[in-house]
């Protein structure tokens, strides 16, 4: 009972998991301290200035690439959520003429400049009128079935803003929109977006 016990082999060491983090945890003692190191601001203005700077730079930059590849956790508040990434794929998943309205503009200008006489302007004239009277019917056309595909997906999402989040990505082009398009033109959405 009281004598030397012998040496045990040393224990074979134990198999990591897969998704573990390969360190111990942390005392909370040891966790507090580096919190409170990491708040700790520098004394000096410049060195305060620099570390925001630098905070500022992190941030914008985790913003940017989320902005890419749509990671959910960086992106803005104004883009997160189930239900803003179904209006994104609703919006990317059709072919609109709201989407064509910056070239229709250009090629309006263009023609409206008098580099084909008067017969470009008037040309320019009503093509600016028609352009106006697709926009505005393709937005309500846009507006009413979003809200209806919003209505059977998330049925206690409230309709606030959404109207002006579809369209405002509705008139973008294809390739400037961010966060960049999931979808491609026609392809059925899924039915869950949780």
């Amino acid at each position: 009972m009281f004598r030397r016990s012998t040496p045990q082999p040393a224990e074979s060491p134990v198999p990591e998991r897969p998704g573990a983090k390969g360190r111990p945890t942390p005392s909370r003692k040891e966790a507090e301290a580096a919190a409170k190191a990491r708040a700790r601001l520098p004394r000096d203005r410049k060195a305060l200035a620099r570390r925001q700077r630098e905070l500022r730079v992190e941030s914008s930059r985790k913003v940017r690439e989320a902005l890419r590849n749509g990671d959910e956790n960086h992106l803005p508040p104004r883009d997160r959520g189930p239900v803003k990434r179904f209006i994104r794929d609703f919006v990317d998943s059709r072919l609109g003429f709201a989407e064509l309205l910056a070239p229709m503009l250009i090629l309006i200008m263009v023609m409206g400049y008098g580099l084909f006489g008067d017969g470009g302007v008037v040309l320019a004239n009503s093509l600016w009128f028609t352009t106006i009277i697709l926009v505005v019917a393709d937005v309500f056309y846009l507006r009413f079935r979003l809200r209806r595909a919003i209505a059977q997906r998330f049925p206690e999402a409230p309709l606030k803003g959404v109207t002006w989040y579809a369209v405002m990505r509705a008139i973008n082009m294809r390739f400037l929109r961010l966060p960049k398009p999931r979808v491609k033109i026609n392809q059925p959405l899924p039915d869950t977006y949780r």
